[in-house]
């Protein structure tokens, strides 16, 4: 996928937001699609005037670069930064153009320049992040386009739109599925309905770790059908998201995760139909974390820790790495007050994800119980502040393909 098919993504002619200066780049949606990109004719290498100064030649570049004299424009961009190295609208044009004409490594060294002085502009940071992309360093791509929207790239939605998008790709390729659902759900807001969006969420519903272009052409029915019940669950068709889902099992009842989804959505209105979809899916996937932890999840939720202990105890031995394992692991010891054996799952899950205020929940509640009076006071402190941080981002409560938030309904530990 070349930039320009990037920029395509959404039908927003990027290149005419990215062709602001940074002082300029938060130009509206609707202007960006009134603009077309010129042509670009060949031109005469600028002449030589060794009398002229910064601002003419400054002055020349940008009417070269408007009037679409793309190569005679880039010449002499280059002329004015080798007298002004400083100039960091000029060298944002640069970039800008070069990543036009898909010449991606200067583009991003040239965003990696304009960082240098300003290292939180937003949109240096998300031209260079779907710079990366384009160059497969999609470690790198996505630590800058994250960065991008922490910075505020929202201000330009031109660039904010493919941002996102390849945000969320990337996140879905490394296997951070709630992470992703959750930036695919602001384009069902939106009512961004393409069929990119459509084959993101696709990918995305049915946990697979690979980009969209990736998917083979025979799954590709199946993935676009995942997608609309995705996209109907984050813009709250319900009647619509269950039709979606019903077909896609019906169709494709043996593939992996596709029992998993339908048990997600079912969870709210039919927790007993939900478990049933979650041990159909454990008998098509074995190994399937994600199950093993709502089937627990649920039970917790019922007050049965009894139930929860063995799917939390294989998911456990599946993932010892993953939070969200050790989480529910703690829980269920919590509520079978094996209080030592608590404290030990939940300290580890606070070291997996040191920032998730329902772990600190937990611990309050474990530390008190143990009489550690003093770690009990620590642990609802920094629930409490963790907590006011996650409602403040928190899109809901649950996305189609994660993990029930266990902190969402919590009160306050005493």
């Amino acid at each position: 996928m070349n930039g320009r098919a990037a920029a395509a993504i959404l039908r927003m002619a990027v290149p005419a937001v990215l062709l602001a200066a940074p002082g300029e780049w938060a130009a509206t949606a609707a202007q960006v699609r009134t603009q077309e990109r010129p042509a670009l004719v060949p031109a005469p290498a600028p002449s030589a005037r060794p009398q002229e100064s910064f601002s003419d030649v400054a002055s020349r570049a940008a009417a070269a670069r408007e009037e679409g004299r793309i190569e005679e424009a880039l010449a002499l961009y280059r002329r004015a930064l080798a007298a002004r190295p400083d100039w960091d609208e000029g060298r944002w044009y640069l970039g800008a153009m070069l990543y036009e004409l898909d010449r991606y490594a200067e583009a991003a060294d040239g965003f990696s320049e304009v960082l240098r002085h300003q290292p939180s502009h937003a949109g240096a940071l998300g031209m260079r992040g779907l710079c990366e992309f384009q160059l497969r360093r999609y470690d790198t791509a996505l630590a800058d386009l994250l960065k991008a929207r922490a910075a505020g790239v929202a201000q330009s939605p031109g660039i904010a739109t493919v941002v996102r998008y390849h945000a969320a790709i990337l996140l879905t390729r490394f296997g951070e599925f709630e992470s992703a659902n959750q930036l695919l759900a602001e384009f069902a807001a939106e009512g961004t309905e393409t069929p990119q969006v459509l084959e993101a969420l696709g990918t995305n519903v049915l946990r697979m770790p690979v980009l969209p272009e990736d998917v083979q052409p025979e799954a590709r029915e199946r993935l676009m059908l995942a997608g609309r019940a995705g996209y109907a669950v984050a813009a709250r068709r319900i009647g619509a998201a269950r039709l979606a889902l019903d077909e896609l099992v019906a169709r494709y009842p043996g593939s992996p995760n596709v029992h998993y989804v339908r048990g997600v959505f079912l969870l709210t209105d039919d927790p007993d139909g939900a478990l049933d979809e979650f041990r159909r899916e454990l008998e098509i996937s074995p190994a399937h974390v994600p199950a093993r932890l709502q089937i627990a999840f649920e039970f917790l939720k019922r007050g049965d820790a009894a139930s929860a202990r063995t799917p939390a105890t294989e998911a456990v031995a599946l993932a010892p790495d993953h939070f969200a394992t050790r989480l529910a692991l703690g829980q269920v010891m919590l509520e079978n007050d094996e209080l030592k054996h608590a404290v030990s799952e939940l300290e580890k899950a606070a070291t997996l994800a040191p920032g998730s205020p329902q772990v600190y929940f937990l611990l309050a509640r474990a530390y008190g119980r143990l009489g550690r009076t003093p770690e009990a006071e620590r642990a609802r402190a920094e629930f409490t502040r963790l907590d006011q941080l996650s409602r403040a981002a928190r899109h809901g409560q649950q996305s189609i393909g994660g993990i029930p938030d266990a902190g969402s309904r919590m009160e306050h530990p005493q």
